[in-house]
């Protein structure tokens, strides 16, 4: 795991050197020409993906995308899909790409998207951004709750502001909601919707954030965790459940998304890479995983992962094939389905695991 300071520093340095011209031959003199899809495998080691670009193409004029935001895959194998399109801000499709239904026209910033399994029935939490709200629905739209602006409550001054882009829901039904495009916090609210507690905020300490963009549940020791993105920092922040922080998971030159936990490794949508400052490209997006000692093992779609003493390095997009790499989601099979914002209102494409 890299939680040292020092790393971090060092590593902060290192960027403003390359970002002054001092770039590292090795890792930027990579080919930007189109891959032949149909021979594209994505990956690395035992996490290798065949790219079916078309896999959720549905047509614009009845079906029609902004940004895919975030994907579930729900009990009954439909990956369920979050836009802020509000012709239809929830696209619901079989594994084959099959449109099944759509539904929704009041979530203009549609952001995060989490299933809940609550007593066997599955339930979304529907975070939007632009309304300042967290909606709880079924999987057919029904409104079950609604949590508002936490000034509304005294949580918040006034002044303060709340654009939330994730949840998480602990196995006590807990509502984590993470303030990712506000004030940086991390909420914590009962299964009501009565709040608890929050903690983080904005800063460069180690326990505050930097677009706190993400939080998930991770129980992988047996002691359930919180793990929450610290999108400016290339980090993945881990804390209590009740919020005492406890390490970083540094990914140097990767701005991650929320992190996905499935069967032992973590997933991750790498919304822009260190290229970006480099003004090479701003569509630099590649997927980032982890494996159950959080070591980087595989980044479809960019460079080979590398540790030096201990220390994972840079990594940036190699293939051009994504632009902005925002949510994985990964079915039985272990294949990724890959959401992206500012991809040209593009659709979701599958990484069939070989």
């Amino acid at each position: 795991m890299a939680d040292s300071k020092t790393t971090r520093r060092d590593f902060i340095k290192k960027s403003s050197l390359l970002a002054g011209g001092a770039i590292i031959p090795s890792i930027f003199h990579i080919g930007r020409s189109k891959p032949k899809l149909e021979d594209t495998i994505l990956g690395h080691g035992d996490f290798q993906y065949r790219v079916h670009q078309e896999w959720g193409n549905l047509d614009p004029e009845n079906t029609p995308v902004k940004n895919c935001h975030e994907m579930v895959l729900d009990s009954q194998g439909r990956l369920i899909m979050i836009t802020d399109e509000v012709q239809n801000n929830i696209i619901i499709y079989d594994k084959s790409g099959k449109l099944l239904e759509s539904w929704g026209d009041q979530f203009p910033g549609g952001h995060g998207l989490t299933l809940f399994d609550e007593g066997g029935e599955d339930v979304l939490f529907i975070t939007d951004y632009s309304l300042e709200k967290v909606f709880k629905t079924t999987t057919d739209g029904r409104m079950l709750m609604t949590i508002g602006h936490p000034n509304t409550i005294g949580v918040y001054g006034e002044e303060d502001p709340f654009r939330p882009t994730e949840t998480a829901i602990a196995p006590n039904g807990d509502i984590y909601v993470a303030d990712g495009y506000g004030s940086q916090f991390i909420l914590q609210y009962d299964s009501d919707g009565n709040f608890i507690r929050k903690f983080g905020g904005a800063g460069d300490e180690d326990h505050l954030f930097s677009t706190a963009h993400g939080v998930a549940i991770d129980d992988r020791s047996g002691t359930p965790t919180l793990l929450c993105t610290s999108r400016g920092h290339n980090s993945f922040k881990r804390f209590t459940m009740d919020g005492e922080y406890l390490e970083t998971i540094f990914l140097p030159g990767a701005f991650v998304c929320r992190p996905v936990i499935d069967d032992g490794n973590i997933y991750s949508g790498v919304c822009w890479s260190r290229l970006r400052y480099l003004n090479q490209t701003d569509n630099s997006g590649f997927v980032t995983i982890l494996n159950d000692q959080n070591r980087v093992v595989s980044n479809p779609g960019g460079t080979q992962p590398e540790y030096e003493n201990g220390e994972l390095q840079l990594m940036v997009q190699e293939n051009p094939l994504f632009n902005h790499c925002h949510d994985v989601c990964v079915d039985e099979d272990k294949n990724l389905y890959v959401c992206q914002w500012n991809a040209g209102q593009t659709y979701p494409i599958k990484l069939e695991r070989v």
